[in-house]
């Protein structure tokens, strides 16, 4: 398959990489520097750089903030049998500007990052494929993720979103509030290490991405469900009520896989 990549960050660099083992990869990036270490990949000076390439799919790897502008900045030079993909981690706004769309879709999001994950090897890894997604494009990237070894879950728009609050919102906001409350004079214990190590892989990560997970329309619910859980604990610790608290301790490690 012909396959162009728009934003070559940490995600679609990964991803041409990978996909050039079974498809012929193009790839462009307003940041000409991210394209040097990108060798043996047909590089694009922008969207009117395509004639000739004929792509079959178009990835939009640019932050979400982008996604959009960046799908309208192409549009017009793609062919009509062209199909588009998203690898968005919060997919607001892209349902509705994939029903006015005139080209076939497919929205993914690969849940790992170069920071935590060992991307040569995925195989405890996840990805998520909406389910509102072409056929043939799902079928694309079901095969290329088992190719890797990626566990596959397959969610609407709306369940991604709600369930993303969950799993990308709370971790972030847990390591933010520790991060923001760490004392740079303190004496680090192996539990205060392993999170600061966490908190230092989080804030490596752009910006954007942070503020994309954390803007998600479903974030407020976990933040309000994480509020109410420090108030309880801090009504419990001020009391000093061990028996309400080992009864807490059990409820988190029902919690724990």
């Amino acid at each position: 398959m012909r396959i162009i990549v728009s934003g070559t960050g940490h995600l679609g660099s990964w991803l041409a990489k990978e996909l050039r083992r079974d498809n012929t990869v193009a790839v462009y990036d307003r940041v000409g520097e991210r394209l040097t270490v990108l060798e043996d990949l047909t590089v694009l000076s922008g969207p009117s750089g395509i004639a000739g390439f004929e792509p079959q799919l178009f990835i939009n790897a640019v932050t979400l903030a982008s996604t959009i502008t960046a799908f309208e900045e192409w549009a017009p030079h793609l062919p009509g049998g062209c199909m588009i993909c998203d690898v968005a981690s919060i997919k607001a706004g892209l349902p509705e500007y994939y029903r006015e769309s005139p080209f076939r879709s497919v929205s993914v999001h690969p849940m790992f990052g170069p920071t935590f994950a060992t991307m040569d090897s995925l195989r405890e890894e996840n990805a998520v494929i909406i389910t509102e997604s072409d056929p043939e494009g799902a079928a694309f990237f079901r095969q290329f993720f088992t190719r890797l070894g990626l566990t596959i879950f397959e969610h609407s728009f709306e369940e991604h979103d709600r369930m993303m609050a969950f799993s990308l919102t709370l971790p972030f906001i847990a390591s933010l509030i520790f991060a923001g409350c760490a004392e740079t004079d303190a004496i680090p214990g192996t539990t205060f290490k392993r999170h600061m190590a966490i908190a230092k892989g989080l804030m490596s990560e752009d910006d954007s991405l942070l503020a994309e997970i954390l803007f998600n329309d479903h974030s407020i619910t976990q933040i309000e469900k994480a509020a109410s859980r420090l108030t309880f604990l801090k009504h419990v610790i001020e009391g000093k009520d061990r028996e309400e608290l080992f009864l807490f301790f059990g409820k988190v490690r029902g919690n724990i896989p």
